[in-house]
């Protein structure tokens, strides 16, 4: 007999739509309208594979997914919704949910979705599959693009293991954020998060942060010290730029990898450790080993599951929400009524390729609240580099000499001539959108040429 699947949802239009898709696929289709009745007719009918909506007047898809699974029965469930979070995405698949697709649904994609999910629960059937992870808290970050859907699944999965992680992107992505959902989504949760920045502490001295020292251990030893590793002992320790440990320091966190101990430096004392090790690099690790700058047994253990944060480039549908969270909390940082960015200064922020990511969009939005003087950011409060490899306002780049008064003319004439084309050649309104006084304002159109 062909695979059953069955579609929970509560609008008929979209349970008609799947029927038909799945059907002509080959499934056989069972539909349920609301969350109540796909409780029920997944107890009873034993689905090869559930297509379950999130939002559902009576019962909601992330309870109606917590109750199947305390149940105990592992039927592949797919979310799917309209109205997406990264918050709902963590705790689904922290719930145990095969996957979560967004509406419009792409039919190819959820085809292959529901194939590989039936694929499961062949497995499943023959005692082969793994253990569902259980629900726990849900951490938040920002962007609902595909590539971090993927991330945020992710972390879903692996939060309440012990596996360590790697996570791995360029600088600036938000690689620490990574590492926190991770923790704060785990058991160890209400244990110590610790982080430490391999690159920036000098070689000679990591080694007694990770481990600690013993008094008399090096000049200046006066007292006996904790390492980071026992202060994160039960909870996690977020291992920052792990690529550039030196040789000596890898070969002892290797053993603490292996066998969960160590020694003080200067100590001869073995103190056994609990710890979650999460790593993370910007770097290519693969060439280091082959360099001999890093080892290869060690990249193993610390590679278990790996995290690829995407550069923002990559993922510019998440700038506006990106924008809008930092300016939000900028915003009430410095005591200022922000609504954002202007329509034009939002095109040049999505036009550029952030080779600084989201540390150096954050640094934009900062500096635009504190230099701000009305409520709507706009061009003028924008770094020139921006405004210079923006498609609007390539022609900066094309400035005769570049020198700063002639860059600085350009740019008012251009900011003058776009209020000017706004507001339909109205000086008086141009001039009060670009809160200038008239008479400053006319002698600005002569100083530019822009009228005689």
């Amino acid at each position: 007999m062909s695979n059953l699947i069955l579609v929970v949802d509560d609008e008929s239009s979209v349970r008609e739509a799947l029927t038909d898709i799945l059907t002509d696929n080959g499934y056989r289709v069972e539909c349920a309208g609301s969350g109540s009745e796909g409780l029920e007719k997944i107890e009873v009918l034993n689905p090869d594979a559930v297509l379950l909506d999130i939002r559902m007047p009576d019962i909601d898809g992330i309870k109606v997914l917590e109750l199947v699974r305390r149940r105990g029965e592992r039927v592949p469930i797919i979310l799917i919704t309209a109205y997406g979070s990264t918050q709902t995405t963590i705790e689904a698949m922290k719930l145990g949910a095969f996957d979560y697709l967004m509406k419009p649904l792409k039919i190819s994609d959820m085809l292959d979705v529901v194939k590989k999910a039936v694929e499961v629960k062949g497995l499943i059937d023959r005692g082969k599959a793994g253990e569902n992870l259980p629900l726990a808290e849900a951490d938040a970050m920002i962007g609902l693009s595909p590539v971090m859907q993927n991330v945020y699944k992710t972390i879903g999965r692996v939060a309440n293991t012990n596996a360590t992680v790697m996570i791995r992107g360029e600088s600036g992505t938000g690689k620490e954020l990574v590492a926190r959902a991770i923790h704060f989504n785990s058991v160890r949760k209400d244990r110590s998060f610790i982080k430490i920045n391999c690159a920036s502490i000098p070689e000679n001295l990591l080694e007694s942060e990770l481990f600690g020292h013993e008094k008399g251990a090096f000049t200046g030893a006066a007292t006996a010290k904790p390492g980071k590793f026992e202060l994160a002992h039960r909870g996690t320790i977020f291992l920052d730029e792990i690529g550039e440990m030196s040789m000596s320091t890898q070969t002892k966190l290797l053993r603490v990898l292996q066998e969960r101990e160590f020694e003080r430096v200067g100590g001869t004392e073995t103190i056994k450790v609990d710890v979650r090790i999460v790593a993370a690099t910007n770097k290519d690790l693969e060439e280091s080993i082959e360099s001999g700058g890093f080892r290869e047994d060690l990249y193993y253990r610390l590679n278990v599951v790996e995290v690829m944060l995407p550069p923002l480039r990559d993922r510019k549908t998440d700038i506006a929400a990106l924008v809008s969270h930092i300016i939000k909390g900028c915003s009430a940082e410095h005591k200022k009524g922000i609504k954002g960015f202007s329509e034009t200064a939002m095109e040049i922020l999505m036009n550029y390729d952030w080779p600084g990511n989201i540390r150096e969009l954050k640094n934009v939005c900062e500096r635009a609240v504190l230099m701000s003087t009305g409520p709507v950011l706009g061009v003028e409060d924008l770094p020139l580099n921006l405004k210079k490899k923006s498609r609007r306002y390539g022609w900066l780049n094309d400035v005769p000499g570049g020198s700063l008064k002639e860059i600085v003319s350009e740019v008012e004439r251009e900011i003058i001539l776009k209020a000017l084309e706004e507001h339909n050649w109205n000086r008086s309104a141009a001039a009060q959108a670009l809160k200038m006084n008239r008479s400053s304002f006319y002698a600005k159109l002569k100083e530019l040429g822009i009228m005689d």
